[in-house]
């Protein structure tokens, strides 16, 4: 996966595009059910990306849909205030900005709510991302396999993109990114396989391999073992998350590369997968080798796990050296 570092990017084209649904987000310090205090932000997979990636310098477009409504601005300033371009964002006048609620329950446990069904995001305009994608074709375009699963209209979205970048030679990162409270393991596996053979790198967690493997009943427990069937399958790059454990990149040709995660006192892990991805693919766009996307990737995911929120606790650039730094970098 080295053409995405050589390919020159054109004016105004940015290092990344990415789309899919981002909501406003209240999040609370107890159960839901006894009222207090929110605190309100936005979240969503594709945005938390963006912001990751724009925080450590990359120019990045986020082509999604929101409400012609207040919580739809508060999205978009949100993304404009942390330096991405929402110029390919659509507003959607017939259909409210989606709503998640993040509900602790104990330290280490997080309920969520969502309430996204008939949401602008889940009625992502293919015509719209295409003018997006067009306009200044990017160097990399990054997919999740949560807008698919948002209903017909996102899933058109989604495929009109891969067929732009397979049309325009850019790259494809795919995360697999399944939600259980979408679509079932045997809906996101039979849509997401015919898929495989436009993406360039693939992420999932080691449970979210199997769902990228036909149903033959011979898929390996192993996680390695999933990840060559893959690349036999022809995908030239298998990135596993393993949580606590690191994380490990398979690629055609390459002896698998692990980098085990940074230790830090986890607060919050949502949005950790999401700044591991960002941290892979700023590497990657700097040109670095796996080893070094993978060191970046479980840096930033640290930074999410030792922050609260989804995308808040994103380093910049000249952070990044911190959690390895000791007390004295911080004087």
């Amino acid at each position: 996966m080295n053409r995405v570092a050589s390919e020159a990017s054109g004016a105004g084209a940015p290092d990344l595009l990415t789309f899919g649904e981002t909501m406003v987000a209240l999040r609370g310090d107890g159960p839901l059910r006894l009222g207090g205090a929110m605190t309100v932000s936005v979240a969503g997979a594709e945005s938390n990306v963006a912001v990751g990636l724009a925080r450590l310098g990359h120019g990045v477009r986020w082509a999604g849909a929101v409400g012609d409504d207040e919580a739809g601005e508060l999205v978009l300033r949100t993304l404009r205030a942390e330096g991405v371009d929402v110029g390919g964002a659509h507003r959607d006048p017939h259909a409210p900005t989606g709503l998640i609620l993040f509900e602790a329950r104990l330290p280490e446990v997080t309920r969520v709510h969502y309430y996204r069904s008939g949401s602008a995001g889940s009625r992502l305009d293919a015509d719209a991302v295409e003018r997006a994608f067009t306009a200044a074709p990017p160097r990399l375009l990054h997919l999740t396999g949560v807008t698919p699963a948002l209903g017909e209209a996102a899933r058109a979205a989604w495929e009109r993109a891969l067929r732009l970048a397979r049309d325009h030679a850019v790259p494809v990162c795919l995360d697999v990114n399944f939600r259980g409270r979408l679509w079932s393991r045997r809906e996101a596996g039979a849509f997401l396989r015919p898929w495989l053979p436009y993406v360039d790198v693939l992420v999932a967690s080691a449970d979210e391999l199997p769902l990228c493997l036909p149903p033959d009943g011979s898929a390996a427990a192993d996680p390695g073992e999933q990840a060559r069937r893959l690349l036999g399958l022809g995908v030239p790059e298998v990135v596993v998350k393993l949580g606590a454990g690191g994380a490990t990149a398979y690629g055609d040709g390459g002896a698998p590369v692990h980098r085990p995660a940074v230790p830090v006192r986890a607060v919050d892990t949502v949005g950790a997968g999401d700044a591991f991805v960002a941290g892979y693919l700023s590497a990657l766009l700097d040109g670095a080798g796996v080893a070094a996307r993978l060191e970046r990737a479980v840096t930033t995911g640290a930074f999410a796990v030792a922050s609260r929120g989804d995308w808040e606790g994103a380093p910049t650039r000249a952070e990044l050296g911190l959690l390895g730094g000791g007390d004295d970098v911080l004087r």
